[in-house]
């Protein structure tokens, strides 16, 4: 049987939010996976290093594109020695997939396990050496695939999101009800009626723009983010016209990091001390270690004063701790 590849049109020039390294080779890579997806990537390579390197695939954050955050710390990780790749996860960006605008915990676990087939087989890469950085909703995927893929020997997950808690009990747990979680299905299953009946799928929109005056302070934390120079871009699904109204809705009974203790493998959390999303991070890392056999490589930063899309691009004191996310893959990459 032949493994068949959609047909992507990738942009050429550059067209990131933040300007290219002369430390580095870019290139434009695509692979698909089991669900013959066929996604996009950015390739990062360290000029002028011999041999076969240990490498790293990044995503997100959720909503975002590789052109945005996860390009930065390809790039940067690249700078720093590794072989990277920035990749759209499925149904988004320049990635594949017929119908736009769906995530799925599955799928998007998927999509990365796929990104980590790439990299095994290409020949610069030392495939004993992977490791995987998953960006806010992403981040909450790549810990999931750590409980997946015995393949991953170090996993760092940033401001991160665990979005199945987040659809299914709301922002803070807020909506942590069996009555509010049944009015939500029942909504998305009225939504799914009346996508079909008008041939297309309602977008939920992305982040609320113009900005109320009352909005909450996370909110205004990513309109800074995704509505300004400092981050918009034209494929953003935050950007723009956000996910599709049901594009999340397996999301509501299917949680992610159930297994999360029984991770062998190095996991680094890493979260803004001010991030509305804190809480995620510190939960998932005390379900991580509770009961665990392998809690000795497992680790939670808090990162002094950051909020959450600080850690998107380093914010106004480059708070993303790029040395300490060298030395961690340095030494469970080696």
């Amino acid at each position: 049987m032949m493994i068949r590849t959609e047909e992507l049109n990738l942009v050429t020039e550059w067209d990131k939010t933040f300007p290219k390294s002369e430390k580095i080779e870019h290139s434009k890579v695509t692979f698909a996976n089991r669900y013959g997806i066929t996604l996009a990537a950015d390739m990062y390579i360290p000029k002028d290093i011999d041999g076969k390197l240990p490498a790293i695939a990044v995503s997100g954050p959720f909503g975002a594109v590789k052109e945005q955050c996860s390009g930065l710390y390809a790039q940067t990780m690249a700078e720093r020695g590794f072989l990277t790749i920035a990749f759209d996860p499925s149904f988004t960006g320049e990635s594949g997939g017929n119908v736009r605008y769906m995530a799925s915990p599955d799928i998007n676990t998927e999509d990365f396990m796929a990104a980590v087939d790439f990299l095994s087989l290409n020949e610069k890469v030392d495939p004993e050496r992977i490791g995987i950085i998953g960006i806010c909703g992403w981040g909450g995927m790549a810990v999931n695939t750590a409980a997946l893929d015995t393949r991953i020997k170090a996993t760092a997950a940033m401001t991160m999101y665990d979005m199945t808690r987040v659809n299914a009990k709301g922002y803070f747990d807020a909506d942590d009800s069996e009555e509010k979680r049944y009015e939500a299905k029942k909504a998305m299953c009225a939504q799914r009626l009346e996508d079909l009946k008008n041939g297309e799928y309602k977008r939920a929109g992305g982040v609320v723009d113009p900005l109320p005056a009352d909005a909450p302070f996370f909110v205004k934390d990513y309109f800074d983010y995704y509505k300004t120079d400092r981050g918009y871009h034209a494929r953003s699904l935050n950007s723009n016209d956000g996910w599709n109204v049901i594009g999340c809705e397996s999301f509501m009974n299917q949680p992610i990091l159930k297994y999360s203790n029984e991770i062998r493998s190095a996991v680094l959390l890493v979260h803004g001390e001010k991030a509305h999303s804190c809480y995620f991070s510190k939960d998932a890392f005390a379900d991580m270690i509770k009961d665990s056999k392998y809690a000795d490589n497992k680790e939670l930063m808090i990162i002094p004063d950051a909020v959450h899309t600080d850690l998107y691009d380093g914010g106004d004191k480059d708070y993303i701790p790029f040395d300490k996310l060298e030395s961690f893959f340095n030494e469970y990459l080696k």
